[in-house]
């Protein structure tokens, strides 16, 4: 049976617009990383650079001072590890301790060395689609070339296809128009047959959907139901902050689609 991933968010930064400050230190970080464990992730991906709206800069010292503790300390646990990181540096110093996946919100095009160290280490990489929020054709056509120039660059590098997954980037670069089409069309993404990594955990985005104007930590149901969407259009995984609502809602998401296919088979 098909299987959705779930990768848990574990920011340690001072500023992240859901949890920032929560994970900062190595005991919080390990405690958490033990509960989304018990809790059936699949993948915890640590980041230290937020990307709320307003942000601030993080220099790459920084941000290695941020990520590699929390890193060292949760290698010993029996889960993939993912860092959240753009730079190369960052990348091959967690690949070095282990880390087996990187999620790069510029796709490879702050830094292409990135796809370098990937394949080096024979990791896995998402690749998510941003920019200014400007656009010159609809925003899933423009989404489709952007993934897949950066995935086709990614495998010319040496990382297998099945190793390069693609992220539509809800909450980057797009009107809440734009972010509906897109999600709307995410069947689109699944048939490049690249695996493709749904999040909306907790983002603006999830508002549109809810009736009531309400703080990040109480859009978790809502989240749910994207998961639940993301999961019927073919999504192979789902970046949460509720990790425990999210896989029982995939594992059961999961059964159903299977069902649905011996059924389909049958007749």
């Amino acid at each position: 049976m098909t299987h959705t991933k779930i990768m848990g968010i574990l920011n340690v930064t001072p500023d992240s617009f859901s949890d920032g400050g929560q994970y900062q230190t190595i005991e919080h970080a390990v405690k958490r990383a033990e509960e989304m464990i018990k809790e059936g992730v699949d993948i915890i991906d640590i980041g230290g650079v937020s990307t709320r709206p307003g942000h601030s800069e993080v220099s790459l010292e920084e941000e290695l001072d941020r990520v590699m503790p929390i890193v060292k300390a949760l290698s010993k646990f029996d889960v993939q590890l993912s860092v959240d990181t753009f730079r190369s540096e960052v990348a091959e110093a967690a690949m070095e301790q282990g880390v087996t996946m990187i999620n790069d919100q510029w796709a490879g095009l702050f830094d292409e060395r990135i796809f370098d160290v990937v394949a080096k280490y024979k990791g896995e990489i998402v690749l998510m689609h941003n920019g200014d929020g400007t656009r010159d054709e609809p925003v899933v056509e423009e989404m489709l070339v952007y993934l897949l120039k950066q995935a086709h660059r990614a495998e010319m590098k040496g990382i297998p296809k099945e190793h390069v997954w693609i992220d539509p980037g809800i909450g980057f670069a797009k009107s809440r128009e734009e972010e509906n089409e897109v999600m709307k069309r995410l069947d689109e993404l699944v048939a490049t047959e690249y695996p493709v990594l749904l999040a909306t955990s907790r983002k603006r985005f999830i508002k549109t959907i809810m009736h009531e104007d309400l703080p990040a930590k109480e859009r978790d149901e809502a989240t749910a139901a994207t998961t639940a969407y993301g999961i019927m259009k073919g999504v192979q995984g789902v970046r949460v902050h509720n990790v425990q609502l999210n896989a029982r809602i995939a594992e059961s998401m999961d059964i159903l689609k299977e069902n649905e296919n011996e059924r389909h088979n049958l007749s």
